[in-house]
This record gives C-alpha cells, structure tokens and sequence, in this order.
C-alpha cells in the first residue's frame, strides 16, 4: 500500500498527510498510536488546564478536538468504504469545542476514550483491502479517498501534538 495521492484529499489537508512517516498506514497507526500516548502521559497535571492565549484552547479541549475529529474522519471513511457516495458535511471545530463538557479532572478518563477511539479506528482501517481503501466520496466539498482519511486522522493529531509542544510548554 502506498501513501495517498495529492488528488486524494483537499489541497489544504497536505498539512496533515505531509506529517505522517513511512508508506504504510497501519504501522503508521501502530508507531503513531504508541508515541502519541507516551506523549500524552508526558504532559505535565498543571498543564491540562492551561491556554496559551485568549480564546486559545486548553490542552483538555484540544484532546477532545483530536478525539471528535478523529470520529469524523473514521466515520467519513466508514460511508465511503462501504460505497456511500452522500456528500458530507464539513464540522465547525469550534462549535465542537464550545459544545464538549471537559473539564481538568476529565483528563484520565480523556486519555482512556482516546485510547478506545484509536484502537477502534485502528481495527477498522486494519479490515479494509486495497479496493476498500482507494475508494472515494465528498466531504467539507472536496473529494476524498479512504486511505487519504487514514493518514488525516494521524496527521491531524501530530499537528495538535507539535502545537501543544511548541505553544503550551
């Protein structure tokens, strides 16, 4: 399997596939997975609560942001590799946040879902043949391949993971 093509995904995702090492998705997810929890582990308690700047999340919403938006994507790609061709709506990262309860104390339990959520998408991406995962559909008006899906929920995650390391410490 090789990694996704530039007419696989929205010009402005390239800032998220570009992040992911390797040609491989699923070792990727593995190596990634692994990594993204030690970091996660590594984030200092008095941290969790705080914002760079007005306006700005706290760590704990950013988690939240990587696991609703991982969910979107795995869902995304669920619909279009099961040939569900409906377009699908985009998502206001914003309205999200507002919207999610998290609260500093949630953080363990945070961790934990992030877990669930990766090991899920893990198993689903693992389950797809080749077939499954060059198939395409519509989402936030660009068109998409499931495999491109993949390497945005893991480069999306690495963004939020250079952000909080170079803006939160």
């Amino acid at each position: 399997m090789s990694r996704p093509l530039a007419t696989d995904y929205a010009p402005y995702a390239d800032a998220y596939v570009s992040k992911v090492p390797g040609e491989e998705l699923l070792p990727a997810f593995k190596s990634l997975t692994e990594e993204y929890i030690a970091f996660l582990a590594s984030i200092p308690a008095e941290k969790i609560g705080y914002a760079y700047g007005t306006g700005k999340w706290t760590i704990v919403q950013v988690l939240q942001h990587v696991i609703d938006t991982e969910r979107i994507f795995c869902y995304r790609a669920l619909r279009f590799a099961r040939m569900d061709t409906t377009p699908l709506a985009g998502f206001e990262e914003d309205d999200y946040a507002n919207a999610a309860r998290v609260v500093v104390a949630d953080w363990p339990s945070l961790v934990e879902e992030f877990k669930s959520v990766r090991h899920a998408s893990i198993a689903f991406f693992a389950r797809l043949n080749e077939e499954e995962l060059e198939r395409r559909g519509v989402a936030s008006n660009h068109p998409v391949s499931v495999k491109a899906l993949g390497y945005l929920i893991l480069g999306h995650a690495i963004h939020h993971q250079k952000v909080i390391e170079q803006r939160y410490f």
